[in-house]
């Protein structure tokens, strides 16, 4: 469809929706009351967690001024967002500084991969059409899952909306756009179909639009302490169109469940490069074609449950520089990845289970580069778990064999691996106290150098060793819920962690932001606390006030040698002292929200000298939104205003993040 098309269809939507608007203003009732059941509980009860857990689900996700992925992640407590700028720009998230790739993404139910850079980037996963996201440090609490899952060191599940229908309904629509500053255009659509009382399907589609143009203020002193620039520019190559398809089947059987989707992520975007020596505009641009299709089915027979899962995704990237003082590029790389999974847990008795799983993968990357080392990689999991649940005490246990094997063409492949990890969770609830909970838990994770990492002629490192982290936590959590006291609910949590990880890989952007340059930091040291609050209260009958806090402090040093400047200096770009706030009240059918968060001081490079020093930042953000019913029909309409006090930043050195800025959403659902 041409753009013409898309902008008329973008603007009817507006149209009806402003018209349904108007009617709903005029038949709205006064006596209209919310309950506390619209309210989402943000972390699961002590009494079935046993790993800590951090989560956003319904009403929370549409609050916050968030319009990825990424950027909901960032109220959660010990996550780092890298940030390149703008609605296109690359967004990736480190957990408790262990790095991107040890990050697991898993979206509905199957882990993302890309063997390519081992990155996932988050921005080009929209909010419109997900239910829940969950982050949790080590594995998920849950011993059948596929063995994959148990390898992460981190890990972020995405559960995207499953219809469900009351008596009598046989389908759900909702259409929505959004647009704002930047030039933004964002129209999505999500249609949910009722086939039958065991089968149903849902279409979601969106389509997002910007010129990427904000203005940002570039100013440097230079290490005399002397102001060097200072001048205000504009964003430039920071574009992007993109497309998001995605259609699901569900199914329900007598003693199981079924899951089929099919997604497809397309889009053109420029790279907006680094900030430097007086260049504002860069010659990058990527295109993107994201496909995958996965299914999923699950049965339980007697005391006896499997889980088998089956993946195949192909991705597509054409990148293009053609900067004049660089060296033209125009690669196309294609990336293939077959995976099979199978999940099998015996309830030996009811405080007793047992679980064995299997997952075999695929990997492929070829280019149209000549002399490509055309790596392809199979792996082999296997992991076994135990649980144990009794009245006060939980306990889970886990081993994961890894088993890798690399083939080049035309080169010598390194070693095969075959790497065995532990991990042990267990939590204790004291006798007197039923919402007092203790958890800790040990963890051994590993993971192979990327494709990138090895194989690439001018970024590549044959020689790179694989990482691998231990981790230890030793935490507690209390909560409170009431529906009769003036505090409605109350969450405290806290937990003190150490992470050593050795061999630890970093990447840096080289020039241009699509290429890096690896190396092994050797040894790094990581040590943190992680607390977070919630306390929702109700003032009036109709009023509720929820304030969520979380504060982290992280000491991530380099301890390899003694003899090297950076000797037990904080690694780049990990703060000390992070955290966010959010204040939401909610009255009637109006809902307003505040959200500030901050990030402190960082080093830019592995030396911390003046030189390389960044300086902290923070953003306040505000929404307010309106609901409105006309029958069986809803409209919401919202209202956001990001960088409220239009602070000057750079989340990356050199990448200046937007001014003050604005969106409106208008949703109508059937």
């Amino acid at each position: 469809m041409c753009q013409t098309k898309q902008t008329r269809l973008a603007a009817a939507a507006i149209f009806i929706a402003v018209v349904l608007g108007v009617q709903g203003a005029e038949k709205e009732k006064s006596d209209t009351t919310l309950s506390l059941g619209e309210v989402t509980v943000t972390a699961v009860r002590p009494q079935t967690e046993v790993i800590p857990a951090q989560k956003l689900s319904g009403k929370d996700l549409e609050r916050l001024n968030s319009n990825s992925v990424a950027d909901a992640l960032r109220y959660f407590s010990g996550v780092q967002v890298k940030d390149y700028g703008g609605v296109g720009g690359i967004k990736t998230v480190n957990i408790r500084s262990m790095g991107t790739n040890h990050t697991g993404v898993v979206y509905d139910g199957i882990e993302l991969g890309n063997a390519q850079n081992g990155q996932i980037d988050l921005g080009q996963f929209s909010l419109d059409n997900v239910e829940a996201i969950s982050l949790y440090n080590g594995q998920k609490s849950d011993i059948l899952q596929p063995a994959r899952d148990f390898g992460s060191a981190g890990s972020i599940y995405i559960r995207t909306k499953t219809p469900r229908f009351n008596n009598g309904e046989t389908f759900h629509a909702r259409a929505g756009v959004r647009f704002g500053s930047f030039d933004l255009l964002n129209p999505s659509a999500l249609l949910e179909l009722r086939l039958s009382d065991h089968v149903n399907a849902s279409l979601s589609a969106e389509w997002i639009n910007s010129s990427g143009k904000y203005k940002f203020r570039y100013r440097r002193v230079n290490p005399a302490g002397e102001l060097a620039y200072d001048t205000t520019a504009v964003r430039q190559n920071g574009d992007i169109n993109a497309t998001r398809i995605e259609c699901n089947l569900n199914g329900t059987l007598e003693a199981g469940e079924w899951h089929l989707k099919v997604y497809n992520y397309n889009s053109e975007r420029g790279v907006p490069g680094a900030i430097v020596n007086n260049v504002w505009r860069r010659g990058e641009r990527i295109w993107d074609n994201n496909s995958f299709a996965q299914g999923s089915y699950t049965s339980t027979f007697g005391n006896f449950t499997t889980l088998n899962n089956l993946k195949y995704s192909f991705y597509r990237t054409h990148y293009v520089n053609n900067d004049d003082k660089q060296i033209k590029v125009d690669n196309l790389y294609r990336q293939r990845e077959l995976y099979f999974s199978t999940a099998n847990e015996l309830m030996v008795r009811r405080w007793w289970r047992l679980s064995a799983s299997y997952d075999f993968m695929w990997n492929t990357l070829d280019a149209d580069m000549y002399g490509f080392a055309r790596p392809d990689r199979t792996t082999n999991l296997i992991s076994l778990a135990t649980a144990l649940n009794f009245a006060r005490v939980k306990a889970q246990g886990s081993i994961l064999g890894t088993f890798i094997h690399d083939r080049l063409r035309g080169q010598q492949a390194p070693p095969d691996r075959h790497v065995f990890t532990p991990a042990v969770y267990a939590s204790f609830q004291p006798a007197r106290s039923r919402d007092f909970l203790l958890r800790a838990f040990f963890k051994k994770s590993f993971r192979m150098p990327t494709f990138n990492d090895l194989y690439y002629a001018d970024m590549g490192n044959s020689k790179l060793n694989p990482e691998k982290v231990t981790q230890y936590n030793f935490g507690a959590i209390y909560t409170h819920t009431s529906s009769t006291s003036f505090i409605a609910e109350g969450r405290l949590s806290a937990d003190a962690y150490y992470n050593r990880v050795s061999d630890k890989i970093v990447a840096y952007p080289k020039g241009q932001q699509f290429r890096w340059t690896m190396l092994n930091l050797g040894l790094v040291d990581i040590r943190g606390v992680d607390v977070s609050g919630l306390v929702t209260v109700r003032p009036a009958r109709e009023l509720f006030l929820t304030l969520r806090a979380q504060y982290t402090f992280q000491r991530a040093i380099d301890v390899t040698n003694p003899a090297d400047n950076y000797y037990r200096d904080q690694i780049p770009y990990i703060p000390r002292h992070s955290g966010s706030a959010v204040v939401n009240a909610t009255w009637r059918q109006w809902n307003l929200n505040y959200s500030f968060i901050y990030v402190g001081e960082r080093y830019n490079q592995q030396e911390n000298i003046r030189y390389n020093y960044t300086q902290p930042w923070y953003t306040s953000d505000i929404s307010v939104s309106r609901d409105i019913n006309i029958g069986k029909v809803g409209l919401r309409v919202l209202l956001e205003v990001n960088n409220l006090l239009s602070q000057d930043y750079d989340v990356i050195l050199n990448y200046p993040m937007p001014k003050r800025n604005w969106r409106t959403t208008i949703t109508v659902n059937i």
